[in-house]
């Protein structure tokens, strides 16, 4: 069973940066391509994705946040910048498609545990 492992979160303050790291917990052909964040009571939102046909942004996010990738070490990383209390949140990374870059929840697979984020004001 393929395992993502999120990590890089923590508390920061308004206007901060923090840079979220996913690895995959066995040497595995699955790479990490999307990333998703849950705040409490409320579903999970769509934040960035990542394949070879170029990225995607969640309009929350659009020009805060950046997603790439480290091939040599199947990571997929995610630098936040300008970090607002709305940001807050438990973020998740997870496999999702690589014909076409969704934002979808449901063509993603493989999530992982999470890492909570919380940006106090």
């Amino acid at each position: 069973q393929v395992q993502l492992v999120e990590s890089g979160g923590g508390l920061v303050q308004t206007g901060g940066s923090l840079r979220l790291s996913c690895t995959v917990s066995e040497r595995s052909v699955v790479a990490p391509t999307g990333w998703f964040r849950q705040a409490p009571g409320k579903e999970k939102e769509f934040v960035a994705a990542w394949n070879h046909l170029g990225t995607r942004y969640g309009v929350s996010v659009k020009g805060r946040f950046t997603i790439s990738r480290d091939n040599a070490k199947n990571m997929l990383l995610l630098q936040m910048n300008s970090l607002k209390p709305e940001d807050t949140a438990v973020y998740y990374c997870a496999v999702g498609p690589s014909t076409f870059i969704s934002s979808s929840l449901e063509d993603y697979h493989f999530w992982g545990q999470g890492t909570q984020v919380t940006v106090s004001s």
